[in-house]
């Protein structure tokens, strides 16, 4: 990328490993967000997570973080194998970087590493407590679909594909 890109604030999404230090930051920001944006649910049922909802470092076969500008990171987003199916994953954008091209450049890096693996979708679930998330999902193509497992036991669950060409 060229220097004026940058200086531009320019989104770049980077493949990193699972553990890389920005990706780890930004997945723990997100579990507090989350945490927080869904506390009551929470706290009234501690086993309403169903087994299979928590992304393995083994089952997870992309990880990409944004930075935006100089380098900061803004954004994290997973790709894991769920059955036969890729599955988008903690998708974040950092709140200071929310309303820019972040999300669509992680969506686009996410889109081009399931076409390199073979895949034909991408599936994803999220929340009701997330309407933002919902509305750019819908904005960049994807299309409801019927709630998958492991999530039909979550409440307000919502669940989207798009296929890919």
């Amino acid at each position: 990328m060229s220097a004026s890109a940058k200086e531009a604030g320019a989104t770049v999404v980077r493949p990193v490993s699972w553990d890389d230090a920005a990706a780890v930051a930004l997945r723990e920001a997100m579990e507090e967000e989350m945490g927080a944006r869904y506390a009551d649910l929470i706290a009234g049922s501690p086993d309403h997570l169903p087994e299979g909802m928590n992304v393995e470092s083994g089952t997870v076969v992309y990880t990409g973080v944004a930075y935006a500008g100089e380098d900061v990171p803004a954004g994290h987003v997973a790709l894991r194998r769920l059955g036969g199916e890729l599955e988008l994953k903690r998708m974040f954008v950092a709140p200071s970087h929310r309303g820019t091209d972040v999300a669509r450049a992680l969506l686009a890096a996410a889109e081009d590493a399931a076409r390199a693996l073979g895949a034909s979708r991408i599936i994803l679930h999220t929340g009701d407590r997330q309407p933002d998330a919902v509305r750019m999902y819908l904005r960049e193509g994807y299309t409801p679909i019927p709630v998958f497992p492991p999530y039909e036991r979550l409440a307000g669950s919502h669940c989207f594909e798009k296929h890919l060409t």
